[in-house]
């Protein structure tokens, strides 16, 4: 389904607004949706006149959230509240995303849940963290400072943010691992600060990360979701820290990478499956 704004940059009636700005009720438009064979009236959607992405240009956002406008709530008589996806290693892959309980066997026998813990805010997914391994050793981490103030599952995040505490104690460990790897030093990278330069090596080594959820679940991050690469010379641990110790802790879709991530809001669970794309 392409939207356009009608009286956005990319409509045939642009120029009949006589240079006013567009009214709320043209931005929150009401129509009918078609994909294949699903058919949804009085669809809920929004238009975005500047849509921009930290790390590239964005088209724009789908809302996969538990606010009333999002696409699952909106279509929960359809799909049941449940939806996965799976974002690929490289560009050049292939992901999906899929709406319905139709999970493939091969999924469901691999696929491990944690608690959504929805009394938290009323429209994210929120789990809980528990602790971070790196290099299969767990870092000593107070399960307070994960508590503080909750961690969110957003697809639409590209970088995970961590608790400041959480993430000085993996960037240390990190850190510590490159350099006994005899890895050199790079510039940072906008919100990035632990990178390398990898130039001239033939193979390289990173340690693990494993993220850690309530349940016994543990995300063990693909190295694609590990290493953010601006380039060779420039290849950075791709975690960030928060400001404060009270900001929502997310996991962001880089370190969601190959997994598939099963969403079902009313069993109230977040579900991750390992190399499902």
């Amino acid at each position: 389904m392409t939207v356009v704004h009608r009286h956005g940059p990319c409509s045939p009636l642009a120029d009949a607004h006589d240079g006013k700005p567009p009214s709320h009720e043209e931005i929150l438009a009401a129509d009918q949706n078609r994909a294949e064979s699903i058919q949804h009236r009085g669809f809920r959607f929004g238009c975005g006149e500047r849509n921009e992405g930290l790390f590239g240009g964005a088209a724009g956002l789908l809302g996969l959230g538990r606010g009333k406008t999002s696409l699952p709530v909106q279509t929960y008589d359809k799909y049941g509240g449940v939806f996965a996806h799976c974002f690929p290693a490289r560009s050049s892959g292939t992901g999906y995303l899929e709406f319905g309980p139709g999970s493939s066997p091969a999924v469901s026998a691999k696929l491990s849940t944690t608690p959504m813990l929805i009394d938290t805010g009323p429209t994210f997914y929120y789990v809980g963290m528990t602790g971070i391994r790196v290099g299969g050793k767990l870092l000593p981490i107070p399960q307070s400072v994960f508590a503080a103030a909750g961690t969110i599952v957003d697809s639409g995040t590209v970088i995970t943010r961590l608790p400041p505490a959480a993430y000085s104690s993996l960037r240390s460990a990190f850190a510590a691992s490159m350099a006994a790897r005899g890895y050199k030093r790079a510039p940072a990278l906008s919100l990035l600060d632990t990178c390398y330069d990898l130039t001239g090596a033939s193979e390289v080594a990173i340690p693990t990360v494993s993220l850690l959820f309530q349940g016994g679940v543990s995300l063990d991050v693909d190295a694609s979701g590990i290493i953010y690469a601006a380039s060779v010379s420039q290849a950075c641990l791709g975690f960030a820290g928060n400001e404060a110790a009270d900001d929502v802790a997310i996991v962001g879709n880089t370190q969601l990478k190959t997994f598939g991530v099963v969403y079902d809001i009313a069993s109230k669970v977040v579900g991750f499956c390992p190399g499902a794309c």
